[in-house]
């Protein structure tokens, strides 16, 4: 069983089809119940049993009631997100949207690995990836809220990976770059080697195939970002804010 959150946006539905199969069952999440339907349409006529998950990642108090009925998945993929940004003229973000989205990049994520856990490691194996950003290597100025919502989730990731890898729980966190999708052309800023969102279906299920710690692309937009982490932190804005890449 395959748990997706996240189903109705472009990464998420991409791996849902890129999974769907005789023999695969497919749990998918979304608030968009029509683009589920679809999507679930999809994912039977390849074979594979689908099941929908209606609920808002905000709403924790349902979502644990749930996870407390529902059979412990094989893999986990917690891909939903939301994102926010600072207004034209400077304005922070909105303290409305800043709330829901750690609700959802992170509190979420939280819960719902504790909510898969204790039935995995019970079972001795089970699968957890983690969604995350290349933006979790450092923080871009437009985008601090979601920046440091995908630091965490880095981090919560590559920690679960060191402390369940010996009750076979295999941990990995997923660092995409820009993927092409309505939240991220909503985003402000230059968007350098823009995937459609099949390839990074494809090269996710590779990684996630291989239990790679971190399956991070493009490698070049990765390798710059790493650099950034490492670098100065005044070099690091400079060259940001020489690519463009400012509030």
């Amino acid at each position: 069983m395959i748990w997706i959150t996240g189903a109705s946006g472009s990464i998420g539905a991409a791996l849902a089809e890129a999974y769907a199969g005789v023999g695969v069952h497919l749990v998918l999440q979304g608030r968009d119940e029509a683009r589920l339907s679809d999507l679930m349409d999809r994912c039977k006529a390849r074979g594979a049993e689908v099941s929908l998950w209606l609920v808002d990642l905000c709403d924790l108090v349902a979502m644990r009631r749930w996870l407390a009925e529902a059979d412990t998945p094989d893999l986990l993929i917690a891909n939903a997100g939301r994102n926010t940004h600072v207004g034209p003229n400077g304005e922070p973000e909105p303290w409305s949207k800043v709330e829901a989205l750690l609700d959802v990049n992170l509190r979420a994520v939280m819960a719902l690995v504790h909510g898969v856990l204790p039935g995995m490691r019970k079972r001795g194996s089970g699968q957890i990836a983690l969604v995350s950003s290349l933006a979790g290597y450092f923080g871009l100025p437009m985008t601090p809220a979601y920046s440091a919502s995908k630091a965490a989730v880095k981090a919560y990731g590559e920690a679960l990976r060191g402390w369940l890898a010996p009750e076979g729980v295999r941990v990995s966190v997923i660092m995409p770059g820009y993927v092409a999708s309505p939240m991220c052309h909503a985003m402000p800023g230059p968007k350098p080697f823009l995937w459609p969102p099949e390839r990074a279906a494809q090269v996710i299920l590779r990684g996630l195939a291989r239990n790679r710690a971190r399956i991070v692309f493009p490698r070049l937009l990765a390798w710059g970002c790493w650099w950034l982490a490492v670098l100065p932190p005044a070099l690091s804005c400079r060259i940001l804010r020489w690519l463009d890449y400012r509030a």
